[in-house]
């Protein structure tokens, strides 16, 4: 098609892009290309205008307001025709809106107060993709962001050891979380981790110990409080071979003097539970419900056992008072039971499949190891089945001990709280697993506390995603990471051509307040 390409400007000051013809010295609109507001968009109507020229492809339209056509050009200039088509060139691209998700997130939390871009890159990288330091960088490449040097990795771990940056951190996790109202009280969960090294030597850090995971590989353990919803408020850690029952109070201790706090109640489970240790932190003025062993319910229901046998109702609560401790250490505690017909189901299957393994080892077609309900006499084995008969008599029942009087907290609260302590344990998943929180690549302290703020920040930023959106942190990094924003040169332009949302992505976004991040 021969012609010339023809910029004029219009009424509303846009720039018309057309494609003209003279014949005999007259000129004649061929096409009208569309109206650019930007520079931009004239470098792209340029371009179509040449491809339309010269290869017959379809113009595109900016949206031209009605009535805004050819007959209101004031001036305009003839372009002569390309020798040929320029091309259009990827200047860049990015998973621009993964990013300003998280960065909104990480500025909503307030950690955007520490100031450091390194430090949350590393965080925000560890979320989308969990790897070591070095190689944080090539997770920062492939989303299209700034990727800062190793070296200012190495001094952003630093300043975040030297600068508490996990402290800070708390601090904006606690004005998050709804676990406090005015500093008067808090309701808080803990439970504690291991994270093991595959090294061969302890150090003063880095010990053998007690491993849930039956390992005999040296270890640090992490202690993890976190509010009735599963954020987390502060993080830490501690030798390999430090007792459980010895890190809730300096944990505890450090929580209160951070953040002011009068009055708390500390949700724990079983393990924590030992005289002593319930003493100690109702000496540091602290509130307690911990799991209860029920081997000690026939005791503190004999009254009921009595009157009506192994027979409760589904829901039935029953209170009782127990003397924990010996000598002066004694004290008496409350004890909550509650009897539930699921649990009875769950624990009759439980003993049915430990009987039947004991039956194997009484019979001699299975070796004797740690199994329950084998009575061992000299050299024969049977089946103990009084101690079946016990256990039979007390499944269904769940028991929880407390300091908390029945006239501040009922028992069917003391259970509700209790019951939220599994948001502690998916909380360590979430850190275990989608955030990597072994710090294999660390060998000393100060990194590997280090190491630990950036993985207590990302935990909070995945908390707060998942309960806004109701959406695993996962698929929100799956979903959004592969919607890419690219950067087109065009004839010496640029233009930013956004992704199209999908609907799994519009989904996520729906949920989440406007992005404030740069660039939007």
């Amino acid at each position: 098609m021969p012609g010339f390409i023809r910029k004029v400007k219009t009424a509303s000051g846009a720039t018309a892009v057309q494609i003209v013809e003279k014949q005999h010295g007259v000129r004649r609109i061929v096409e009208h290309v569309g109206s650019a507001h930007t520079s931009a968009q004239l470098a792209v109507l340029m371009q179509a205008a040449r491809q339309r020229l010269h290869q017959g492809q379809q113009a595109l339209d900016f949206d031209v307001p009605a009535g805004e056509g050819v007959e209101a050009a004031e001036s305009g200039d003839d372009v002569a025709p390309a020798a040929g088509s320029a091309e259009a060139v990827v200047a860049g691209q990015a998973s621009q809106v993964l990013w300003d998700v998280l960065a909104d997130a990480y500025a909503r939390l307030g950690f955007d107060r520490l100031d450091d871009e390194a430090f949350k890159s590393l965080v925000l990288a560890r979320i989308v993709q969990p790897t070591s330091m070095a190689a944080a960088a090539g997770v920062l490449e492939d989303l299209g962001m700034p990727a800062p040097h190793r070296n200012t990795f190495y001094a952003a771990l630093k300043r975040c050891y030297q600068r508490d940056y996990r402290g800070m951190i708390a601090k904006a996790c606690l004005a998050h979380s709804s676990a406090t109202r005015d500093g008067l009280a808090a309701l808080v969960m803990y439970d504690l981790t291991t994270l093991y090294f595959e090294i061969e030597n302890e150090d003063d850090l880095r010990k053998v110990g007690m491993s849930k995971e039956r390992r005999v590989d040296p270890q640090i353990t992490v202690g993890l409080l976190v509010d009735p919803g599963g954020f987390p408020l502060e993080l830490h850690c501690f030798e390999g071979n430090k007792a459980e029952t010895k890190t809730l109070i300096p944990v505890l201790t450090s929580f209160q003097e951070r953040h002011g706090i009068t009055d708390m109640v500390v949700v724990a489970d079983a393990g924590m539970l030992s005289a002593s240790n319930l003493n100690a932190i109702e000496e540091a003025g602290f509130s307690f419900i911990v799991g209860s062993r029920i081997s000690k319910a026939p005791y503190d229901l004999a009254d009921h056992f009595q009157r009506h046998g192994d027979h409760f109702a589904d829901g039935e609560i029953l209170e009782s008072t127990r003397m924990m401790g010996r000598g002066k250490a004694a004290r008496e505690r409350r004890v909550v039971y509650q009897y539930s017909f699921k649990r009875r189901k769950h624990d009759d299957k439980a003993i049915n499949a430990m009987v039947a393994r004991a039956e194997k080892v009484a019979d001699g077609t299975r070796p004797a190891k740690k199994d329950r309900f084998v009575k061992l006499n000299g050299k024969d084995t049977s089946v103990d089945w009084g101690l079946v008969e016990r256990a039979r008599q007390l499944a269904g029942l769940k028991g929880y001990v407390s300091n908390i009087p029945t006239d501040v907290m009922a028992g069917s609260a003391v259970i509700a709280a209790y019951h939220d302590l599994w948001q502690v344990e998916k909380s360590f998943r979430m850190s275990k697993n989608d955030l990597a929180a072994r710090p294999i690549w660390h060998h000393t302290r100060q990194p590997i506390e280090a190491h630990l703020t950036v993985v207590f920040a990302a935990l909070a930023i995945s908390r707060h995603l998942q309960d806004t959106t109701g959406v695993s942190i996962k698929k929100i990094v799956t979903t959004l990471r592969p919607l890419r924003t690219v950067q087109v040169r065009v004839d010496g332009h640029g233009i930013t051509a956004a992704p199209v949302i999908t609907t799994a992505a519009r989904d996520i976004l729906d949920q989440l307040p406007p992005i404030n991040a740069p660039g939007h």
